[in-house]
């Protein structure tokens, strides 16, 4: 998915996190940043919602989910978020997942817990 320019906007007010580096740009490049980046926690909800797809759509059967946040993720720039299974057990998948844009990885190390059936 590719989120556009607007989704920082919007995540801030859902969020409450109002970070001017997310929301804009100049202050975001004035701090060193190439512009306004998004937030660690959309990228991860990113991640969250490809497990459920996983999943059949089924929000609960995302029981756990932990990630590392490894690098920035800008607006307009489509998300790839890929996942393999790493083990079944119990009718459980457990499921190593990345999520990146232009080839780098904005989140990495992530585990995700589905249950299935």
């Amino acid at each position: 998915m590719t989120p556009d320019k607007y989704v920082p906007h919007r995540y801030a007010g859902a969020s409450g996190d109002f970070n001017p580096i997310h929301i804009d740009p100049e202050f975001a490049k004035a701090v060193g940043l190439p512009g306004n980046i998004l937030h660690g926690l959309y990228a991860m909800a990113q991640v969250a919602r490809a497990n459920v797809a996983a999943a059949d759509g089924d929000p609960r059967a995302l029981r756990r989910l932990s990630v590392q946040f490894r690098g920035m993720g800008f607006p307009e720039q489509e998300i790839t978020v890929s996942g393999e299974v790493k083990e079944m057990r119990d009718g459980r998948a457990f499921v190593d997942t990345v999520a990146e844009q232009s080839g780098n990885q904005i989140i990495r190390n992530a585990e995700a817990e589905l249950e299935l059936g």
